[in-house]
């Protein structure tokens, strides 16, 4: 595999069946949940396998349903704790290749280490793409001062809407005629913008540089909008978590977090953090790199709260923390690029 930079561009073809795996874990989805929300013009169909299939609202398609229909790259569109591929997706991701679709992953586990999937792909003549693997070619971080202005999603905890959160405010900004880029760290954000990097797969010593190589001097109007991982709060993914704030070099921070969840994903013996450390911690680590670091805005995720809670919560948050507190999915984001003006 050739070496890949933060910024490698990733060439995947278009359109996409998407495959959502044979489980019943809706939050395991993101990945084509994401993509389907962000780039829905190159999602053809989805597919998935079990008892009690789950859906995003795709027409669900066989592969060779797919394949008559034009699909290109059968994207393995979904997560798991310790990212491997399961026994069971492999007969779907076997008939996707000999249907002749390159596959596409963003998960630890390489494609081309199953052995029938690599015999499968190489017999059939088609590209298997490990999206998360392969950054070589990257530095150790100086921390040394960057121009441009820098956003960066920090969270209370995973999955709780950092890069729906950045996603939503680029968008915006842009509509508002910014200059400004959503900066992909993770899978999903790398397949729906095409470029960046997975910082969960980079060597630890590498994390602070290749971020620093992400989002590089710029003009001095410029913001680079970047997606946040994992959180400092939760033992599996901190030592990520900060190595991206240290090489983002925020200006702002946006505190991402879901209403309604009092644990830590996973680790229901470890509580969900007070909001308020967790604000101070964040903002205490990020001053490494840059001193002038604020909190811009809350992003709630409000999806397992009734409209009335999330609205007197969000009220309430804005009230407390004297910044803008949104749901993008509910209220948008204007209320906080509003402030950037």
């Amino acid at each position: 595999m050739n070496a890949k930079t933060a910024t490698t561009q990733h060439q995947l073809k278009t359109p996409y069946l998407l495959f959502l795996g044979c489980g019943q874990d809706v939050r395991a989805v993101k990945t084509s949940r994401g993509i389907y929300q962000w780039n829905p013009d190159v999602c053809l169909g989805e597919i998935s396998g079990g008892p009690n299939p789950i859906s995003i609202g795709l027409p669900k398609l066989s592969a060779k349903q797919a394949s008559e229909k034009g699909a290109k790259t059968f994207i393995l569109g979904l997560a798991n704790a310790g990212g491997y591929v399961d026994p069971e997706w492999v007969p779907y991701i076997i008939e996707a290749i000999e249907c002749g679709m390159d596959i596409a992953s963003g998960l630890h586990r390489r494609l081309d280490e199953i052995p029938e999937i690599k015999n499968a792909a190489q017999k059939h003549g088609v590209t298997l793409h490990d999206v998360r693997h392969g950054y070589t070619d990257l530095k150790t971080g100086t921390g040394k001062k960057r121009s441009g202005k820098r956003i960066l999603a920090v969270g209370t905890d995973c999955s709780v809407g950092k890069m729906y959160t950045t996603l939503a405010i680029a968008r915006e900004m842009q509509a508002q005629g910014f200059n400004a880029d959503f900066r992909a760290t993770g899978q999903t954000g790398v397949m729906i913008a095409g470029s960046g990097i997975c910082i969960d797969a980079v060597v630890a010593d590498f994390i602070s540089g290749g971020i620093e190589e992400l989002c590089p001097d710029n003009d001095p109007d410029h913001w680079d909008v970047i997606e946040g991982q994992g959180s400092l709060f939760n033992p599996a993914f901190a030592g990520v978590s900060l190595g991206l704030m240290h090489g983002s070099q925020p200006d702002i921070i946006i505190m991402c977090l879901e209403a309604g969840h009092d644990h830590i994903k996973g680790l229901p013996h470890i509580p969900a953090p007070d909001l308020e450390d967790c604000i101070n911690l964040n903002l205490k680590c990020a001053s490494l790199t840059n001193p002038q670091v604020k909190l811009g805005g809350i992003s709630l995720n409000c999806r397992i709260i009734s409209p009335q809670e999330g609205e007197k919560k969000r009220a309430e948050l804005a009230e407390k923390f004297g910044v803008p507190c949104f749901d993008p999915m509910v209220t948008g984001v204007q209320s906080f690029v509003d402030t950037l003006a």
